[in-house]
């Protein structure tokens, strides 16, 4: 019987962290030094990493159509402007 209530807690105890932010951040450890223009036709959404967070650098994560991972760029290589311009004639929007 102890054996079954303890896998209920763990059960319950692993629903909880995947439901709310109390999981591990999803950091990018690099960033990349090419990046493609046709890569950023293709911007679905993106987001500011901060290295004041649990993050150790800054990086700008684009989420681009068609690939499985997000693209980590440096913020100085890309100017917001240029992707809020983007987005504008796609009707997206930043997650930030």
């Amino acid at each position: 019987m102890d054996l079954k209530v303890a896998f209920v807690v763990v059960c319950l105890f692993a629903l909880t962290i995947t439901c709310t932010e109390a999981a591990i951040p999803k950091c990018c450890m690099k960033t990349t030094k090419h990046l493609d223009t046709r890569w950023l036709m293709k911007v679905e959404r993106w987001y500011i990493q901060q290295s004041s967070g649990a993050c150790d650098i800054s990086a700008l994560i684009i989420f681009v159509k068609g690939r499985a991972k997000p693209i980590c760029a440096p913020l100085k290589m890309i100017s917001l402007d240029n992707l809020q311009k983007i987005a504008k004639r796609r009707n997206l929007k930043a997650a930030f």
